[in-house]
């Protein structure tokens, strides 16, 4: 079993970025129906477990049902969902889908001027989190 498996959009590539130890299936600009298109057939089991997905979603991606399939998927002893900083609709099923499989969701407190991604010291909050 690999230690540390980064999953998602661009907040997961930068997560990666400062945990390098990690694996990484994330492309930047990518909903979370694209990433399960691309990566649901990968071998999801690590120790610990970063899914950063939702920012991209939009009225057409049916968000639950695809982070559900994403979640009974996913095998970690340790499992955390960064919550998207936009998008109060997503912030909610991000929260239930963790909830429902006792994982931890992590907000993004240090933002960019973009008000999405998590500036530098933000990111560092983040992965200092999950170590």
């Amino acid at each position: 079993m690999i230690d540390c498996l980064v999953l998602g959009d661009s907040i997961a590539v930068g997560t990666e970025q400062f945990r390098p130890e990690c694996v990484a299936y994330a492309r930047g600009g990518w909903n979370t129906w694209q990433w399960n298109r691309d990566y649901l057939q990968n071998d999801l089991t690590a120790k610990t477990v970063i899914i950063s997905l939702g920012s991209n979603d939009h009225a057409g991606v049916k968000t639950q049902a695809e982070l559900e399939r994403i979640r009974d998927k996913v095998k970690g002893n340790r499992v955390f969902w960064i919550l998207p900083a936009i998008k109060p609709n997503i912030q909610a099923i991000v929260q239930a889908v963790a909830k429902e499989h006792g994982d931890t969701v992590l907000p993004i407190t240090r933002l960019q001027p973009d008000g999405v991604h998590p500036s530098w010291a933000g990111y560092r909050e983040l992965v200092e989190k999950t170590k």
